[in-house]
């Protein structure tokens, strides 16, 4: 049997990656979130509420067993089996770095410089555990089975459970440590898209001019930019139109936009971010 050490080596090193990724994740949770007592959802939001109860690491490892358990009941074997190991390793991780302080000593006095640091890293940990096809487990389990129990979308299960552990929180440490858990939310998820997207370099412009052929070889001789001639026709009217498409770089952008502007001031365009370009002249 010949073993593909590229194979090999990929897999170790996606397992290497994801970690990292878990013990930056549960080291961030440790510096920044429990320490504060910032509640922001999930199993180790319910944590953060009841640490002086219970050790952290063990309450996440025993809800995560009984999420595992349940999502083996509601939504199968299959889909459980993504679960288990961000589940199982994430509350080894937290026990492994609960005295990070000791190592790291970080000053809590400027609440928001640690709650966007601490945003930047969880953002970049899940984003690189979500690239690499593995889960972080807990609240992903947990909105799964709300969204297979009552009929709702993903999106939707993720505000309703994180929302309400949120929720909670603020009763356990006040509206104000609720606020920066908003904030940190809302910066942490702009960082895992960026993690999982990239950084868009392109714009994509989707043009319909009646100055069609100025256009295009504006943006052929002016740009050097090769443009694709898609046929459209109006949903109101129903009349044809060609559609002219191009990617350009950032440097461009603001050029193709005067482009049209002087050219055909009444011409209709879109234009969106473009994460990734291949092939092409």
């Amino acid at each position: 049997m010949v073993i593909d050490m590229k194979k090999v080596m990929d897999k170790i090193y996606r397992y290497l990656i994801f970690v990292i990724a878990m013990f930056v994740l549960a080291a961030t949770y440790n510096m920044f979130l429990l320490s504060n007592n910032i509640v922001t959802g999930g199993v180790s939001g319910i944590a953060t509420i009841f640490q002086n109860y219970i050790e952290p690491s063990i309450l996440i490892f025993m809800v995560n067993i009984l999420l595992i358990v349940l999502s083996y009941l509601v939504l199968g074997k299959r889909a459980t089996i993504s679960f288990i190991v961000g589940a199982l390793m994430y509350p080894i991780c937290v026990k492994l770095t609960a005295n990070i302080h000791n190592i790291i000593p970080i000053n809590n006095n400027d609440m928001l410089l640690n709650i966007i640091f601490a945003a930047v890293l969880t953002g970049s940990s899940i984003g690189f555990i979500m690239k690499y096809g593995f889960s972080a487990g807990s609240t992903d389990i947990a909105a799964c089975i709300v969204s297979k129990l009552f009929k709702i979308s993903i999106g939707t299960s993720f505000l309703i459970v994180d929302g309400l552990i949120i929720f909670v929180g603020a009763f356990f440490f006040g509206v104000i440590n609720t606020m920066y858990a908003i904030i940190f939310i809302y910066i942490y998820s702009i960082v895992i898209d960026k993690i999982l997207l990239g950084i868009s370099d392109n714009k994509a412009f989707y043009i319909v001019t009646d100055k069609e052929e100025e256009v295009k070889n504006y943006i052929l001789n002016n740009l050097h930019q090769g443009v694709t001639i898609l046929s459209g026709r109006g949903g109101y009217e129903g009349t044809s139109k060609n559609v002219i498409f191009c990617v350009v770089s950032l440097k461009n952008y603001f050029k193709l936009k005067e482009g049209i502007n002087k050219i055909d001031k009444d011409a209709f365009f879109i234009v969106t971010d473009s994460y990734e370009v291949k092939g092409g002249a």
